[in-house]
């Protein structure tokens, strides 16, 4: 099984009485919450979830090819998303995935017109390194990520390298907000993992600018 807490090898995790663990990484704003939706909760949204939701298999452009995305995605909200080239149409939001929202923007006081919705659905399903960095997020997105299921290990990164990699466990309920600069100087990942894990769902709420 992973660890339960958010671990860090090159950052200082700081408490506050409002619950939130604010990671210390140089230009960047990142906060983890476990326990954001209660264990019963977070299991009634990972089953609705799971089938509320219209799961595609996208293809995704690499270094010139393209090739099949290593997870399950579906993108709902009010505005169109393109990135690694491809292009996303919203789906109408669905019951649940609307409800999650209300939920973080009451306790982020943000505001989120679009969700990106991934479905790993085993230890080799992963995510990529990358930045959400996209002219169309603005230039200083707020990237809120809701994560149901199994734990999966989230790593961050610098962009210009020479930095340690710095990993927080993503528990089921848990919420992770990245603010601020965080886009244009880090990149993040899911990476896999040979330990036998469950599927997990995960939400990514962002705002597209028009």
């Amino acid at each position: 099984m992973e660890t339960s807490s958010p671990s860090t090898e090159a950052a200082a995790v700081r408490g506050s009485g409002d619950g939130v663990v604010r990671i210390s990484l140089a230009d960047a704003e990142v906060e983890y919450r476990q326990g954001f939706f209660g264990p019963d909760e977070a299991l009634e949204l990972f089953d609705g979830l799971r089938a509320e939701i219209r799961w595609e298999r996208h293809r995704v452009r690499i270094r010139g090819r393209e090739v099949d995305c290593p997870r399950l995605s579906g993108w709902e909200g009010d505005a169109t998303y393109a990135y690694s080239g491809i292009t996303l149409r919203p789906a109408p939001w669905t019951a649940r995935v609307a409800a999650v929202r209300r939920q973080i923007e009451a306790a982020t006081g943000e505001m989120f017109n679009s969700v990106l919705a991934n479905l790993y659905r085993d230890g080799s399903d992963r995510l990529g390194w990358h930045a959400d960095d996209e002219p169309e997020l603005g230039p200083a997105p707020v990237i809120a990520s809701a994560s149901f299921g199994a734990p999966r290990r989230f790593l961050l990164r610098p962009k210009r390298g020479g930095g340690a990699s710095v990993p927080i466990v993503l528990e089921p309920g848990s919420l992770l907000v990245m603010r601020g600069p965080t886009q244009r100087h880090w990149l993040h990942s899911v990476p896999p993992t040979r330990r036998p894990v469950g599927p997990r769902i995960n939400l990514t709420f962002r705002r597209i600018l028009a």
